[in-house]
């Protein structure tokens, strides 16, 4: 079963340049190693996804790297050893142009739910119970896109409260809620259908008007570019999109 990894410091990725350079001489030339950062909401699919083009790709080794869009895309700016980005927005991916290869391309698209805990303590039946004030809910970080999304869905809706505290990214956001930390939470559609009877799912008024777009591009330090665009080439195509749909992700 494959681990994802969460890298949060340029430092830490940087180990990931002697794994991928060191064996003998009797090593196979055909074992390579590519990078892919991508935003923590992509967990699954993107694990999925690394698992079937190892397959595909006998002696390649894809290293998974999730986080927040925001703290991935400023990594790959500053040469992170990274192949492939993947963000949660266009807006993150346009932060990281000058690390970018090539037009990024936007492969899926996501709307943010409220849930909350299967047994919902807070007996929260629609998004107007957010303001009773004595709801606790948490959201993203304003830096994060699930936060940006979040704060305009807040003005959308006139929300006068404000959440109990601000998560790095939409898993931290969920984590939260199953754990009976919160009454509910800001996560996308995915993330809702990722966690099944875990949570109770309820939809936000105007989310439609908030849809979340996802790119992705090859990286300008990558030592692989052409395997680089395989991966891309996976994720964007007939195989990707499935796995994508499979996970309540929008098309493009």
């Amino acid at each position: 079963m494959r681990v994802p990894v969460k890298i949060a410091t340029l430092a830490a990725l940087s180990l990931l340049l002697p794994l991928a350079a060191c064996g003998g001489d009797d090593e196979s030339s055909q074992d390579r190693t590519i990078t892919v950062l991508a935003a923590a909401s992509l967990t699954g699919t993107f694990t999925d996804l690394a698992d079937r083009f190892e397959r595909d790709h006998p002696g390649v080794t894809v290293k998974l790297a999730f986080d927040s869009s925001a703290t991935l895309a400023q990594q790959a700016v500053d040469g992170a050893p990274a192949d492939v980005l993947a963000t949660a927005d266009t807006a993150t991916m346009d932060s990281a142009e000058p690390a970018l290869d090539g037009d990024p391309e936007v492969f899926a698209t996501n709307t943010m739910v409220l849930v909350t805990p299967a047994d919902n303590p807070a007996g929260i039946s629609g998004f107007d119970d957010l303001d009773r004030g004595d709801v606790t809910y948490v959201a993203c970080v304003d830096t994060a896109p699930c936060g940006k999304v979040a704060a305009a869905l807040f003005a959308d809706n006139d929300l006068t409260t404000h959440p109990a505290s601000l998560e790095v990214d939409v898993k931290a956001v969920l984590a939260k809620v199953t754990s009976d930390e919160a009454d509910a939470g800001f996560v996308y559609a995915t993330d809702a259908v990722a966690a099944g009877g875990d949570v109770e799912t309820l939809e936000i008024p105007h989310a439609a008007d908030e849809i979340t777009p996802y790119p992705i591009a090859t990286l300008a330090q990558s030592e692989d570019g052409a395997l680089a665009q395989e991966f891309v080439d996976l994720v964007t195509g007939t195989t990707g999109q499935q796995v994508l749909a499979d996970a309540g992700f929008g098309k493009p």
